[in-house]
């Protein structure tokens, strides 16, 4: 399908996303949909011996990161990475077509993944 001049708009929060709160968007959100969940540098950021964040933002913000890779894996979302800035990063998850043959919901993978 031809989407046009279509513009894609990413959504950006104005403080940081959970886990959670990304889970729940990728099962809402319509193909296309760009959601900034982290800004700055991830990798950077969740080391604690360089990372400017408390131990609890840290973790929260590691077990996002992973969740985005894992989606990634998963084909739910294309991660992209936008330099904002020197050494600084918008990291943005495009939500992909869900396939017509999928049987699996986002709830059912991350049982499955809890049970591994």
């Amino acid at each position: 399908m031809f989407m046009g001049n279509t513009p894609f708009i990413t959504v950006r929060t104005s403080r940081p996303l959970s886990e959670i709160e990304f889970c729940a968007w990728v099962a809402q959100a319509a193909p296309g949909d760009r959601l900034e969940y982290h800004r700055g540098f991830l990798v950077l950021d969740i080391f604690p011996m360089l990372g400017r964040l408390a131990d609890r933002e840290r973790e929260e913000l590691s077990r996002l990161g992973s969740r985005a890779f894992w989606a990634a894996e998963q084909g739910l979302v294309h991660l992209v990475q936008e330099r904002v800035g020197p050494d600084r990063f918008a990291y943005i998850a495009v939500t992909r077509p869900k396939p017509k043959h999928a049987a699996a919901s986002l709830s059912a993978l991350l049982l499955e993944e809890q049970a591994a």
